[in-house]
């Protein structure tokens, strides 16, 4: 595998640019933050049989890192498929 180096000539503002992928996750973070900072609120969780108290905040920040751990574990899994349907592609 080639490893390509950024051409020199280019020009700077060219090869400082920010992905949509960090565009969203930063807007992403942002929301979340201000919601955060505005749901401070004790509530009461009822799931099966447990019965918890947490703030509101804390809730939220654990289902979203819960959902980006999934989202992260998809986006390997799907890599893995795409690798292994390559590499038999490849054999044939």
């Amino acid at each position: 595998m080639v490893q390509q180096t950024p051409n020199p000539s280019a020009a700077p503002e060219e090869r400082r640019r920010v992905s949509g992928g960090a565009i969203a996750l930063l807007a992403g973070v942002g929301l979340l933050a201000i919601f955060v900072i505005q749901n401070r609120a004790p509530v009461t969780l009822h799931f099966l049989f447990w019965n918890f108290t947490w703030p509101l905040w804390l809730f939220t920040l654990v289902a979203a890192l819960l959902g980006a751990l999934v989202w992260f574990g998809l986006g390997v899994m799907r890599r893995h498929r795409r690798r292994k349907a390559r590499r038999e592609a490849r054999r044939e």
